[in-house]
């Protein structure tokens, strides 16, 4: 007999509101990411938020604060926002997937990106935040929190900076995630994606 597909949906709970949730989801044990990070890091801003910003999943710094996107890659993101004109007060961010998943690199941690069985054992959480938050815009953050969304057929580069119609929301799109900016080694190319990001960023900025 095949083994079920490992899912949050029991530890999500049936009250619905961004408190429960977050009182809830260090329980969760849906995946076996849990077993190796050292906290889940849920969606962080308000309830009204008209844009949800998506990312992929916890980094190193994220994971021991507890919050998303207060990392390097968070950092980047806050100076977009602010070149784009976005208060990052008025917007909600969140992950696909909660937990970081990492390789131990001597003392270092690195990134490892999340299988598509950890990113659909994950989505009950993303889901009940999108239904709570009921954003006007959600802007996904690389491919990972792109395929999420819009399906695992979705191409990043081919699609990004264009608005579509989600049943979650009135437009959804997708730009690149700030970490690619930061391993960028040439500075003039790193300068020329991050006034592409900003330009997407406008763009989620208008469809409000």
């Amino acid at each position: 007999m095949p083994s079920l597909a490992p899912t949050a949906a029991p530890f999500v709970p049936i009250a619905r509101s961004l408190t429960a949730l977050r009182d809830a989801i260090p329980d969760c044990k849906g995946c076996e990411l849990y077993r190796f990070a050292t906290q889940a890091v849920f969606g962080e801003g308000r309830k009204t938020a008209r844009i949800l910003m998506l990312g992929e999943q916890p980094g190193d710094e994220e994971d021991r604060a507890g919050r998303p996107f207060v990392g390097p890659a968070g950092r980047l993101l806050d100076r977009a926002l602010a070149s784009a004109a976005i208060d990052r007060d008025t917007i909600y961010v969140t992950n696909a997937v909660k937990h970081f998943k990492f390789e131990e690199r001597g003392k270092r941690r690195l990134h490892k990106r999340p299988s598509s069985t950890e990113i659909r054992a994950c989505k009950p959480w993303l889901e009940a935040e999108i239904d709570i938050v009921k954003p006007r815009v959600l802007l996904c953050l690389g491919a990972t929190a792109a395929q999420s969304i819009f399906g695992s057929k979705f191409r990043l580069m081919e699609e990004r900076g264009k608005l579509f119609e989600h049943a979650q929301a009135h437009h959804a799109l997708a730009t690149i995630h700030p970490s690619a900016i930061l391993r960028i080694p040439e500075q003039e190319e790193r300068h020329r994606e991050f006034e592409k990001l900003v330009a997407d960023l406008k763009i989620a900025a208008m469809a409000l």
